[in-house]
């Protein structure tokens, strides 16, 4: 079995790299379905629950063309250019991701662009559903200050 791994983990991300990461919706969703988790998710899932934020549908209703695109666009493009940059590791063997430490560097700007998804969408309140500490309340305790 093929282990974890990621080309440049514990390397400081450049700013055009972040910018790229975070420059399509798809790997932002990507990012907002693997915070919070402890361990790898299988990627089947997180396609479910990223083409239900695309299509503002819960997960179930999401048709299985929508689906599909998802899931063979986070294979073949989106997974591999997180796991380049090494924010998250990726298990090709078991399908499975999950973030890794260059997270860290990614995550306040991840923070600043969740201002842009709509209000009343599936994601919005998938992240507000969140523990306490849910990405949605950090900003708005943030901009309060």
């Amino acid at each position: 079995m093929e282990t974890l791994t990621t080309s440049q983990e514990g390397r400081e991300l450049t700013a055009d790299t972040i910018l790229e990461l975070l420059a399509n919706r798809r790997r932002r969703y990507l990012l907002y379905a693997l915070r919070g988790r402890d361990g790898p998710i299988e990627l089947s899932r997180l396609a479910e629950t990223v083409a239900g934020w695309e299509h503002d549908v819960p997960p179930e209703d999401v048709a299985k063309n929508e689906y599909k695109s998802v899931y063979v666009s986070s294979v073949q493009c989106h997974v591999p250019k997180l796991a380049d940059a090494g924010v998250v590791d990726h298990d090709a063997d078991n399908h499975s991701v999950v973030l890794s430490e260059n997270f860290d560097q990614l995550e306040p700007y991840l923070r600043l662009v969740v201002k842009d998804e709509p209000e009343n969408s599936t994601l919005r309140a998938a992240l507000q559903a969140e523990s306490e500490d849910s990405l949605i309340r950090q900003i708005r305790a943030r901009l309060k200050q």
